[in-house]
């Protein structure tokens, strides 16, 4: 009875996250987020991410089952069912040379992901994840009502501003062929709302009036991954594993609103709109989402510890929304990674038993902007936390801090400091299993 009233428990987890990821409420605060279709979430969970973010040629961890939708290939290893729910904030710090900093944070909900095995060789998973966030606001002002002539003494302020993000909900199946080959593939449903708005006011000429741009797309469509892995075992407990994965170029379905409408400021505040000039829906349209490559290895002693190395290409400058190319360009991603048990099956030390993850990464991302190459550099660490287990049920909480730069101060642009935090819960339990004796 206890294990069907956790399941529904567990279920009413993965209702509440689908409701709060399906808001369009902006969790990240970079002006570097207006391009594309938003900032891209990592897709990894907390185990992954505290090791730089690898993933293509990992399957399990010492013996213990998790599920990692970056290589589906690697659901062919769940034995357990697993469920694995978790936490993230995002603080970040803007810096622009000649303004001062400003530091904003974000609290969310972030992934639950299920793992069913179906055979000893094969396993099916499901859950829902962000794929990508949007949030930004900032000003920018401009003296003499905008031009150079000495008579204009009023200044014109341009306000930007974004909100929204797109989830992705997803099922996915592995298998594996003789002893050492799996394959795998995920299908996924990506929705959600991406706002964006343009405001010009003059606030210090009275009777002025102001306007406002505001773009909004509503945006739905289905994804697809494919996997697979290579295992090269030299003995029970040392394995060489190669992965690759892939995303595929798919399409989505975005429609368009746009509204132009009128307003006045009186004291800094901002009154009901006076006027709405153009009011307009658009036909649906395409959004030609580009191809995305996975490469990995990694070696692992089971027990002991793990080291692992990704690299991954974009092909970002294919993306077009409704036939407009996005100006980006291709991504090159490098993450390397691992982690140290000192002893999992100690009895006299909890913390010889605790996983220690760290890693690194560095991102030449898709952005190119004023003539700059937008680069990310981070580092990775975390920790596995083992809790008590009972016969059938193994329990971690799972730690992830990443702390990285994005950006540079030259031409005019803005540098980032962040720190991403993560946290998850764990559980590998024997469910579905008919026993002979109650």
């Amino acid at each position: 009875m206890i294990r069907y009233i956790r399941f529904v428990l567990i279920l009413s987890l993965a209702a509440t996250a689908l409701g709060a990821n399906a808001q369009s409420t902006a969790t990240t605060s970079s002006p570097y987020s207006r391009y594309g279709l938003g900032d891209l979430s990592p897709t990894v969970l907390p185990q992954q991410a505290a090791m730089g973010g690898i993933g293509a040629a990992i399957n399990k961890i010492n013996s213990y089952n998790y599920i990692n939708f970056l290589n589906p290939a690697a659901y062919s290893s769940i034995n357990y069912t697993v469920i694995d729910a978790g936490i993230s904030s995002n603080i970040n710090t803007l810096s622009k040379s000649g303004a001062s900093n400003q530091t904003n944070a974000s609290f969310r909900l972030s992934h639950v992901a299920f793992g069913i095995p179906l055979s000893k060789r094969s396993a099916l998973s499901f859950g829902l994840l962000p794929y990508t966030e949007l949030g930004y606001n900032y000003r920018q002002s401009k003296a003499n009502f905008g031009t150079s002539l000495p008579a204009d003494t009023n200044a014109v302020n341009y306000l930007y501003s974004g909100d929204g993000g797109l989830s992705k909900a997803y099922i996915g199946y592995g298998v594996r062929i003789g002893n050492h080959f799996s394959v795998g593939a995920n299908a996924s449903y990506i929705f959600g709302n991406l706002k964006e708005t343009q405001s010009t006011e003059v606030p210090n000429l009275f009777g002025t009036l102001n306007s406002r741009v505001e773009e909004s797309n509503s945006i739905h469509g289905l994804t697809y991954d494919y996997g697979a892995q290579y295992s090269f075992d030299f003995s029970a407990r040392k394995h060489l594993v190669f992965g690759y994965s892939a995303s595929t170029s798919s399409k989505l379905t975005t429609q368009n609103s746009y509204i132009v409408s009128s307003y006045f400021t009186e004291s800094g505040d901002e009154g009901v709109a006076t006027d709405s000039l153009i009011n307009r829906k658009d036909a649906k349209a395409k959004i030609n989402l580009p191809q995305i490559h996975h490469f990995g290895v990694s070696y692992q002693y089971d027990g002991k510890y793990l080291i692992g190395a990704d690299y991954s290409i974009g092909n970002w400058s294919d993306l077009t929304v409704a036939g407009v190319n996005k100006g980006l360009q291709n991504s090159k991603t490098f993450n390397v990674g691992g982690q140290i048990t000192p002893n999992m099956n100690s009895l006299s030390s909890y913390f010889a038993r605790v996983d220690y993850r760290f890693g690194v990464i560095y991102d030449q991302t898709y952005l190119y902007v004023n003539n700059t190459n937008i680069k990310r550099y981070a580092a990775t660490f975390g920790l596995g936390l083992p809790l008590p287990r009972n016969n059938t049920a193994f329990y971690k909480i799972n730690l992830a801090a990443e702390y990285g730069k994005r950006g540079t101060l030259t031409n005019g642009l803005v540098k980032e400091n962040y720190i991403n935090l993560h946290l998850s819960f764990t559980l590998n339990d024997l469910w579905f299993v008919k026993y002979k004796y109650d």
